[in-house]
């Protein structure tokens, strides 16, 4: 339960609950991350692969590699976990009603917890399309399977995400608001726009309302100067009480704390603020 794996966290901030490893698109071996993770003094650390899915997809790992994956967290556990807690985990696409972490498929292999994240949406014409890659290869597919509708893009992504979680079936939500990087660079100011705002704040309306811990995700910090959820949406979660974990989304090792303390250093801002 994330409950329980908070409580043991405690105030420690040296943990991830997001990473991936060969098993998906990540770049390394789950013994080079447990190698970094130990020597970095991590208390705490979540293995996460993009799940299985039913479409073709480069970046999520087979359902044969299911077990191969488990079968190398419990050596990974065997050797390092005398000194770091491990989880097994996945961050799972949701393709719809027929595809997601509520999918009774992600229940019977019992994970210490779920990540729950929107990277495909339909198309026009009702083709899954991942839409969280490169902005070079986003407007590559803007052309090619979008009609160049970016509107239609963010719209379908924010609406896939309110399915996601009123379908529920996971514990943490995954970089929430991501589809804001490719589309800010496509269009320049969107993410300023009162529709777009009326679909983020509907969203974290929803996520509120569902009890599910939101990620601050650090991954783009060092290239893009982004963190998701939006930093200027932190201090609405703080207020609602929303549980919140600090996530580095690593795919190489030596990015498991990236843009972490930076994110601790906004959180600490922000609570001070609101203390007084």
């Amino acid at each position: 339960m994330i409950k329980d794996i908070l409580v043991d966290i405690g105030d420690s901030r040296k943990y991830t609950l997001h990473s991936h490893t060969e098993f998906c698109d990540g770049r390394a071996t789950m013994e080079a991350f447990a190698r970094k993770v130990v020597e970095s003094g991590f208390t705490h650390y979540g293995f996460s692969p993009h799940s299985p899915i039913p479409i073709m997809s480069p970046c999520n790992m087979t359902r044969e590699k299911v077990a191969v994956y488990d079968e190398e967290f419990n050596r990974i556990c065997d050797q390092y976990g005398d000194r770091v807690k491990f989880y097994r985990s996945m961050e799972i696409d949701y393709l719809g009603e027929e595809w997601g972490p509520s999918h009774k498929y992600f229940s019977r292999l019992n994970l210490d917890y779920a990540i729950g994240s929107v990277h495909f949406i339909p198309n026009q014409e009702g083709e899954y399309i991942d839409i969280d890659g490169n902005f070079e290869g986003f407007k590559k597919k803007m052309v090619k399977y979008f009609n160049n509708d970016i509107r239609y893009v963010v719209e379908t992504f924010y609406q896939q995400s309110c399915k996601m979680v009123e379908a529920g079936g996971f514990e943490i939500i995954g970089h929430l608001d991501k589809i804001g990087c490719n589309a800010g660079y496509y269009q320049p100011g969107i993410e300023s726009e009162s529709w777009y705002q009326s679909l983020l704040n509907d969203l974290i309306d929803r996520v509120i309302d569902s009890g599910v811990v939101v990620e601050i995700n650090t991954k783009a910090w060092q290239q893009h100067q982004k963190m998701y959820p939006h930093v200027e949406k932190w201090c609405r979660l703080i207020q609602s009480g929303v549980k919140i974990v600090v996530n580095s989304d690593a795919h190489v090792p030596a990015l498991i704390n990236a843009g972490r303390e930076e994110a601790y250093a906004m959180l600490d801002r922000i609570k001070a603020v609101d203390k007084q």
